[in-house]
């Protein structure tokens, strides 16, 4: 089992920055893949950002690539992601996920096994 838990969410103008951190428990951090996914208002899950255990290889979905930096702490067990010049479109719901290994399509929801409850964010124009 994998317990994680998102913090950092909340209203920030167009333009400004938000943190969001991803504290994992329950298992070895630095063998889990991670990803960030949101859910926009009346939208289904997508993904936003991805980083590898083995390579710490990042993956971003064109929609956030330049503007948002996922990164990962081992030591700490947790992963972040930095969100810089903010959209009002960006407002979701910020879930982190856990995939335990075997074949990794990092952007593929269905591949994480595990999922945090969620943080929102929302940017105000």
């Amino acid at each position: 089992q994998v317990q994680l838990v998102e913090s950092g969410g909340g209203l920030v103008q167009a333009g400004g920055s938000l943190r969001l951190s991803c504290a994992a428990s329950g298992r070895t951090f630095r063998n889990l893949n991670m990803g960030w996914f949101r859910r926009g208002p009346g939208k289904e899950r997508e993904f936003v950002a991805a980083i590898g255990w083995s390579d710490g290889r990042t993956y971003y979905a064109d929609s956030v690539k330049g503007r948002f930096i996922i990164s990962r702490d081992n030591a700490k067990n947790t992963e972040y992601l930095q969100m810089n010049s903010l959209k009002p479109e960006d407002t979701a719901v910020y879930y982190c996920a856990a995939d335990i290994g075997g074949i990794y399509r990092p952007s593929l929801e269905g591949d994480y096994d595990y999922w945090g409850q969620g943080t929102q964010v929302t940017v105000s124009s």
